[in-house]
């Protein structure tokens, strides 16, 4: 590795595995010190002892909470206090329900809003002071296509509302930030495989997206290592003249039209 991270400290969310996991393993083995944190304790460890294993510097918190706010400001004093500064802050983490607005209860939307957008919210609220008196860093927040473009397939409102909301907060983010230093920019993945989906979409045949490997201009489904590569340029001081850009992971899925494979 080139140490493109050498000598920063990484707080990431969601590290107990999938795109978190491998943004940490990649972030630590190019020099970066690691504060994960997740909701799944066990997975988290294991993470921690990867990273360890691999020649790599991480502290883990978990369980933690990324919605209540007492929880997430303690964690990043505590890492920042740990490390003595804190660089960049990866927001990974985030859940959704998906149904249609008819079928939407309103504890469902709240839910998603509140594990999509109020914990991105939270944590850089308070990671903000810190990067402010490290003299600037790098805020990474994870959109989605979904942020962009509704869905005739796959009927998510609230999930299609809380990534919007992402897009606009980071940008609002990157206006604020830039008299100190602070850059804020957005990952929006498409389809990306993991545990979930690996079972639940690409594991039923019957699923609405289980064929969506064939409308996707690549042929194939991204990767969490895919993700990770990418949270690092913007992790990195090589993407220091971005900030508030909204970057599409989608394998070309979103500038197409839907359709089959054509064989020119």
């Amino acid at each position: 590795m080139s140490g493109r991270l050498a000598g920063k400290i990484a707080a990431i969310t969601g590290t107990a595995g999938g795109q978190g996991r491998a943004a940490a393993l990649l972030f630590a083995a190019e020099g970066a010190c690691i504060a994960g944190c997740d909701l799944k304790a066990e997975e988290a460890r294991e993470t921690a002892a990867m990273v360890t294993a691999a020649g790599g510097k991480m502290v883990t918190s978990q369980p933690l909470d990324l919605t209540e706010e007492a929880a997430v400001k303690a964690w990043l004093d505590g890492v920042a206090a740990h490390f003595g500064r804190l660089d960049v802050l990866y927001n990974n983490a985030g859940t959704a329900l998906f149904d249609p607005l008819e079928q939407e209860s309103y504890e469902d939307w709240q839910a998603t809003l509140r594990n999509e957008v109020d914990l991105i919210f939270l944590a850089c609220k308070h990671a903000w002071p810190h990067l402010r008196a490290a003299g600037g860093g790098s805020v990474i927040n994870t959109a989605s296509t979904a942020a962009v473009a509704g869905s005739m397939t796959l009927m998510r409102v609230a999930h299609t509302a809380g990534k919007g909301a992402v897009l606009a907060l980071t940008r609002q983010l990157a206006a604020e930030g830039a008299a100190h230093g602070i850059r804020a920019n957005c990952i929006s993945p498409g389809m990306i495989m993991s545990p979930a989906t690996a079972d639940v979409i690409f594991g039923d045949p019957e699923h609405a997206l289980h064929s969506i490997r064939d409308h996707i201009p690549l042929r194939r489904i991204g990767t969490p290592e895919d993700v990770a590569r990418l949270a690092l340029y913007l992790a990195s001081d090589e993407s220091s003249y971005m900030t508030g850009a909204n970057l599409m992971l989608d394998g070309g899925w979103s500038c197409v039209l839907p359709g089959p494979w054509a064989t020119p």
